[in-house]
């Protein structure tokens, strides 16, 4: 699966989700940059946005089945580790492909999907 990671997350995740094509702000010169040139590259490239931002999370404005799939990332305690440690585990134990197009919240404990 095609994935960007926006400036908000551990770069290191790049190379730890093996099996994916993973693309990351900073990589490619958005940081800093307002969300909706983060968001319209993602769609251009036909990639999963995996953030923190909650300017992400209108599901108005980024309806699912509009976009290539946005995963807002919600944990209690983001540190670095426990970023990397969520993700990882989230991305071998589930079928992410099937978030395509879809909008998911990943918390501590849970993972919602709102689908198409």
């Amino acid at each position: 699966m095609k994935l960007k990671l926006d400036e908000n997350l551990p770069v290191e995740l790049a190379n730890l989700l093996s099996g994916h094509d993973v693309a990351t702000v900073p990589a490619e010169g958005l940081t800093g940059r307002e969300d909706r040139a983060v968001f319209v590259a993602a769609v251009r490239e036909g990639r999963l946005l995996l953030t923190q931002d909650m300017d992400f999370s209108d599901v108005r404005q980024f309806r699912p089945g509009t976009h290539p799939g946005i995963v807002m990332i919600r944990l209690r305690d983001p540190s670095r580790r426990r970023l990397v440690e969520r993700i990882q585990q989230v991305f071998s134990t589930e079928d992410v492909e099937r978030w395509a197009g879809c909008f998911v919240v990943l918390s501590d404990r849970k993972l919602r999907i709102r689908r198409p």
